[in-house]
């Protein structure tokens, strides 16, 4: 059962405020987490260590993630879900703060994963509340709306983080994004309805959903998805401009138009997520696989790699929506808790993404060896899917004790 929020009248004049305010603090978080890539370079070479060594800070956040989200989901089981969410926003605004003050690499690894413990729970709880406050044929555009916080921070919060961190520094970065959580504190504050029912339940017996074999496969189906985004997004900004001859100044730039494919392929799997869930999702992780592999291909050529690269993101993000309706779906006895772990199982991705790719670098391996990986990755994600293709209605969802 999915909560509700208050009366059906009440609920939908709020639902449109109210899942504005959970796309604030989406967009505070994604930015956080993905603005490192822009920033990689620059921060290597302030913090005095390797790209590689740089790189296993998008590790660091992820790890944060997977270790954060069931043990804020078990803490926060029986409290008020706004005041949660609220306190969740406000751990994050912490976070990046210490990060923007961190004098050294040691400690900056420290303040990103504080950064990162709240933000599983804060999308596994925050997915619910939004499917709650709709009807429940519309439960995955919901979900998406919340998600395009998250795109539009690649849209417009990674491009203007690329831009502070080359003119004042990465740590100004930083603290231009602590003033955007603040912003968002306040959203939730303000625009979150009061009273959100909670679903009854003792919070450790939900943990049996990871009994239900489908959970297990929609959990690993992420962690690979997510592993093959981020074994090449991690080192954009070398790839383009070591492999592709883009100036530094195009980065930016062309980090702008990822997000609008982010935010398109968003948009588009919320969509698809309410019609035909299973076999989009396979069509999607197929289509991802292939352009992965032309990619490799395509890096010499500038035109060609920008187009892939869009195309790359729109059909990466398109796969989050479906992937958080699926497990939704599959585990409706405990969706805060599977929604949760579902979010610790996208970053465990993010954290296995970008250790696989930083691991290829420190070997040797050419930077255009990346999108391979990738596209070996996302067939192992297509692989579980199509398993778990096979299993969705011919095992009844599991159900509440």
């Amino acid at each position: 059962m999915i909560p509700s929020t208050g009366s059906p009248a009440s609920g939908a004049a709020r639902m449109p405020m109210a899942l504005l305010a959970l796309a604030a603090a989406a967009f505070a978080i994604g930015t956080s987490e993905f603005v490192v890539m822009g920033l990689l370079p620059e921060m290597a070479l302030d913090l005095g260590v390797t790209l590689s060594q740089a790189g296993l800070l998008v590790t660091g956040y992820a790890l944060g993630v997977v270790v954060g989200a069931p043990v804020f989901a078990v803490a926060t089981a029986r409290l008020p879900r706004k005041a949660t969410l609220v306190a969740l926003a406000c751990l994050f605004v912490l976070g990046n703060l210490l990060c923007a003050l961190a004098p050294d690499y040691r400690l900056l690894m420290a303040a990103r994963v504080i950064t990162a413990l709240a933000h599983g729970t804060f999308f596994g709880i925050g997915s619910v509340v939004a499917a709650g406050l709709v009807a429940p044929q519309r439960r995955s555009q919901a979900i998406a709306l919340m998600f395009t916080g998250l795109t539009l921070a690649n849209v417009l919060g990674v491009p203007m983080g690329r831009i502070i961190g080359e003119h004042f520094g990465w740590r100004m970065t930083f603290a231009a994004i602590v003033v955007i959580a603040l912003a968002a504190v306040a959203a939730l504050v303000l625009l979150l309805p009061r009273r959100i029912e909670m679903q009854k339940g003792n919070i450790l017996r939900e943990f049996t959903v990871l009994a239900d074999r489908r959970v297990l496969l929609a959990l690993a189906t992420s962690a690979l998805a997510s592993a093959s985004l981020f074994c090449v997004f991690t080192f954009i900004a070398p790839l383009l401009t070591q492999v592709s001859g883009f100036a530094e100044s195009a980065v930016a730039p062309i980090l702008l138009l990822l997000g609008i494919g982010l935010t398109i392929g968003s948009t588009v799997g919320g969509r698809l997520g309410d019609h035909r869930l299973m076999r989009s999702l396979l069509g999607v992780l197929g289509l991802n696989a292939l352009v992965l592999g032309l990619l490799h291909y395509a890096l010499p050529m500038k035109v060609p790699t920008v187009v892939l690269l869009l195309l790359w993101a729109t059909l990466s993000f398109a796969v989050v929506p479906l992937l958080q309706t699926l497990i939704v779906q599959q585990a409706s006895a405990a969706p805060n808790l599977a929604s949760t772990l579902n979010q610790g199982a996208f970053n465990l991705g993010n954290a296995a993404g970008a250790w696989i790719g930083s691991g290829m670098l420190a070997a040797g391996a050419p930077l255009a060896g990346l999108p391979w990986a990738g596209a070996a990755i996302t067939l192992g994600a297509l692989a579980l899917a199509a398993w778990s293709s096979r299993l969705v209605g011919t095992e009844p969802a599991l159900q509440a004790a």
